[in-house]
């Protein structure tokens, strides 16, 4: 029998929620004055993320914009009910949550996966964002993703009965945690995300979403072409090295497009926004001071 652990407050900021009949329940944080400049942080997607992932973002500009980490659906407080997730209801959170939450175009960060839902919102709704800045973004590696028929296929074996809940739990062990989270820095995670990575992958239903994830459903074919380079929007990558991604597409990308900046923050292994949040933090600004 999996054991339920509490799951406190990601954040040191308000915690409220909306929902619409498809997107169910999206809980989200907010702080910062209420006449700041919209700040929108995008947590990632794998098997424990959560708002805890954008915490230095957050607490560096909540004193001067006004901030807002939603949690997308199948993650922290949001709806964690067992449907079907995809890029596109990944995407549909973020427009609805920039339209009936933030309700003025905003900034938007997204960290690793959710940079491709970004881009695909900011596709569709290009009126709700101000910029798109992408951490250790996701569509860029040369490796070619399985096809559809082989995630399908993945995503069935992780749902059979015992086998996929035997792996999930495997995978959100607290030793297996770390070990991911180790790779991802160069020095030493944080505990106190290894604790609430474990939490949080220990709610009722915590294991629906990352299935998709897992089975790799939730990544879009060709996400440099497809995404990426029809976006007019500006737009900023701050990202160095990677285990689990590459960026041998982003340098053709960037010198192709006018309205795409990249910025190395060294040394980084896929988490930049913890260990260099300052080096993070001057390229956001100075990104955004271009944009006036």
């Amino acid at each position: 029998m999996r054991r339920q652990v509490a799951l406190p407050e990601a954040l040191d900021a308000t915690r409220d929620s909306f929902a619409t009949s498809h997107l169910k329940e999206i809980s989200y944080y907010v702080g910062g004055p209420e006449d700041g400049r919209p700040l929108v942080l995008l947590h990632s997607i794998n098997a424990a993320p959560s708002a805890f992932e954008m915490k230095p973002l957050y607490d560096h500009y909540r004193a001067t914009r006004r901030v807002y980490v939603p949690e997308l659906p199948g993650f922290g407080f949001s709806d964690r009910s067992d449907r079907p997730y995809s890029p596109e209801l990944y995407a549909n959170a973020i427009i609805a949550f920039l339209t009936n939450v933030v309700q003025a175009p905003a900034d938007v960060i997204a960290f690793s996966l959710s940079s491709e839902f970004a881009a695909r919102a900011a596709l569709s709704a290009s009126e709700r964002f101000l910029s798109l800045t992408l951490l250790s973004p996701t569509g860029f590696s040369a490796r070619k993703l399985p096809s559809g028929g082989v995630g399908r296929a993945m995503h069935s074996v992780f749902t059979l009965p015992g086998l996929g809940q035997g792996l999930y739990q495997l995978l959100t062990k607290r030793p297996s945690i770390r070990y991911f989270l180790q790779r991802s820095y160069v020095g030493t995670p944080p505990e106190a995300m290894v604790d609430y990575a474990y939490a949080t992958s220990h709610q009722p239903g915590a294991r629906h979403a990352p299935y998709y994830f897992l089975a790799g459903q939730l990544f879009t074919r060709q996400a440099t072409e497809t995404l990426y380079a029809k976006l007019q929007l500006p737009v900023l990558v701050l990202y160095d090295r990677d285990a689990n991604v590459g960026f041998e597409l982003l340098a053709d990308l960037v010198a192709s497009h006018s309205n795409w900046k990249a910025v190395r923050i060294v040394p980084t292994l896929g988490i930049p926004q913890w260990e260099r949040t300052a080096d993070c933090s001057a390229a956001l600004d100075a990104f955004w001071a271009e944009q006036g």
